[in-house]
């Protein structure tokens, strides 16, 4: 199980969780939970929290639950970690006040997490240079083309000296865990581990996603191998010729399992995966268009900006958001899922563009 740095030196470790708005409930929960739950095998309290926000007063999550909330000001000592909790919208989250806040709690001896898109604060704040760092893995492209200088690494969290990075999800109880063991054992934590039925639990560099996610049980090797690389060539797409060659096959053979695994073309498929490349870079990053272009590996803005229309239902240049503040709930049109399930349904592939 992976390390902390320092254990707490004795009585109750003060957690504090401050909220950026739409930051996302589960993240949070998973981070909690394995702490309450040691509390509760404890014959004495381990540790205690509290909620902050950067103006104090309710602050609303991502799927409409509200939590009240203290302001910076309320956190009157060195609290034993800082978790800074973001998600939509905190790729574009600003405020001095609170990054220079997040310093002095550094200065003062305080570990500061990152949960999520939370990460951005903390880059901004100057606290991840030159640090390894982990965000979720749908945002790690955006993140890492603003922020070249931090070790961006896709995995489940990262401990780098007084400075924890988590990617969200249910990575937080392996990340919880993770310091129950170090701060007060691994019996502790195993048993913490039992009552929320989280086994195994996963070591800091696991991976955070499985290739295709839930269709990948059927896929064929070759498929998947040919995924990898579409993906590691995002901006200089390889043909299909150049494609068939590395893997080994001829070209009428991969076309072939491309249409029978997923109902289009290796071409559509690539187009596709580079389409959704494009759109996390629109919005998390203040890259022009053009060049979102060309890092996704379209030579023609013209040609780039009809795929995407046709793919995502929205220009461009009106996808710089990716929960715009007008809409009650976030969607993210486009997906992996909803292109495969179309293409089965309907037996005809779904063109992102006209060819």
């Amino acid at each position: 199980m992976e390390q902390a740095s320092s254990a707490n030196p004795g009585g109750v470790a003060n957690l504090v969780f401050v909220l950026l708005p739409r930051f996302n409930a589960m993240n949070l929960t998973t981070v909690i939970e394995p702490f309450r739950v040691a509390n509760y095998l404890s014959p004495e309290p381990l540790y205690e929290w509290e909620y902050l926000s950067v103006a104090g007063g309710m602050v609303t999550a991502s799927n409409g639950m509200t939590l009240e909330t203290l302001n910076l000001s309320a956190c009157s000592q060195a609290p034993h970690i800082v978790f800074v909790c973001g998600s939509w919208g905190a790729e574009h989250f600003v405020d001095e006040e609170f990054f220079g806040w997040l310093r002095r709690q550094a200065r003062s001896g305080s570990r500061i997490a990152a949960l999520e898109l939370g990460i951005y604060a903390l880059a901004r704040a100057g606290l991840l240079s030159d640090r390894k760092a982990t965000t979720h893995w749908s945002c790690m492209a955006g993140f890492a083309e603003q922020f070249p200088s931090v070790n961006a690494s896709e995995q489940l969290y990262t401990m780098d000296g007084p400075i924890i990075t988590c990617a969200g999800g249910t990575a937080g109880l392996d990340l919880a865990l993770s310091i129950v063991a170090t701060e007060h054992g691994d019996l502790l934590a195993a048993e913490t581990a039992d009552q929320v039925i989280h086994y195994p639990v996963r070591p800091a560099e696991s991976v955070q996603r499985r290739t295709l996610g839930g269709i990948a049980d059927d896929m064929h090797p070759i498929v998947l191998n040919a995924i990898s690389q579409i993906e590691e060539y995002m901006a200089e797409p390889l043909t299909m010729p150049e494609l068939s060659r590395k893997l080994g096959v001829s070209q009428r053979s991969l076309e072939r399992l491309f249409r029978r695994y997923l109902g289009c073309s290796a071409v559509q498929f690539s187009q596709l995966m580079r389409l959704q490349y494009a759109r996390v870079l629109l919005t998390s990053t203040e890259l022009s268009i053009r060049d979102v272009s060309a890092a996704s590996g379209f030579n023609s803005l013209s040609y780039f900006s009809q795929a995407f229309s046709r793919c995502f239902g929205r220009k461009p240049s009106a996808y710089r958001r990716a929960w715009p503040t007008q809409e009650p709930a976030p969607s993210w049109p486009g997906t992996l899922y909803s292109f495969v399930q179309k293409t089965r349904m309907t037996g005809k592939p779904v063109n992102p563009s006209p060819v």
